[in-house]
């Protein structure tokens, strides 16, 4: 016969280890809620990372043109711009012109306080590069575009795209250069014309949109402009037309 203290403390015991148990069930669903809890917070730290990453781009863009308002008394100023961007520089009338130049681009030229008569520069390639004046200077980070809605394709790529859909072709050249050869089936916009001649192509915000330069920057800028005006499906020929030309893809010439 067991001892009635020998059941009594093996009971004690069961308890104990049941209660144990129960408190280490319990504490894996806390830190597995806390775990899913974290994952979340990662996730929405990550997009709105990303959103905090696409408002820091600098200036804005006008007419094509994407305008910086520079000092040039300042020697550390950051600038953040896309690949593809047509760069002017807005600063006070008092410092007249100025020598701009990139040395790791190798680029110097005479900017002037009006912006109008002020030449441009394209930022052609992904990286940071600095930028000097005569009485000041910074850095420039050149970023790629990123958006849900757009996709760039390579020649090969577009071809494919427009065996399998019926986009509406978007050529952003001068018509100059539409003259001399362009896609079968473009509709011509200058890049610096875009913007105010937006409401000619609002019927094509929910329609598959192919877009096109010469190289691959202005339809970037273009492309950009697109998805700030609410289209949805942008694709970009990132190496541009005479890329496409090159590799023997039809195209047009004339009108």
């Amino acid at each position: 016969m067991v001892p009635w203290g020998y059941s009594v403390k093996r009971i004690f015991n069961t308890w104990s280890q049941m209660i144990i148990k129960m408190h280490k069930i319990q504490m894996i669903k806390v830190l597995v809620r806390h775990s899913l809890l974290a994952v979340l917070l990662i996730g929405a730290l990550a997009v709105f990372s990303h959103a905090e990453k696409v408002e820091t781009v600098s200036g804005e863009v006008i007419n094509g043109y994407r305008l910086l308002e520079l000092d040039p008394a300042e020697t550390t100023q950051r600038f953040t711009v896309y690949r593809g961007d047509y760069i002017k520089f807005l600063y006070p009338e008092r410092f007249g012109q100025q020598t701009f130049s990139m040395p790791e681009l190798n680029y110097s030229n005479i900017i002037f306080p009006q912006p109008e008569k002020a030449p441009f520069f394209k930022m052609k390639a992904v990286g940071s590069y600095t930028f000097k004046l005569d009485t000041g200077g910074g850095r420039i980070e050149v970023i790629d575009l990123v958006r849900p809605n757009y996709i760039e394709l390579t020649a090969e790529e577009a071809v494919e795209l427009l065996k399998n859909i019926d986009p509406f072709i978007l050529d952003v050249r001068t018509p100059e250069e539409y003259q001399q050869f362009h896609v079968e089936g473009t509709y011509l916009v200058p890049i610096q014309e875009l913007q105010g001649r937006i409401s000619e192509l609002e019927s094509k915000k929910h329609e598959d949109i192919f877009v096109y330069c010469a190289t691959g920057n202005r339809s970037t800028v273009a492309a950009k402009i697109l998805a700030d005006q609410g289209f949805k499906r942008i694709y970009n020929l990132r190496y541009g037309v005479y890329d496409w030309a090159q590799q023997g893809f039809p195209y047009q010439t004339g009108q």
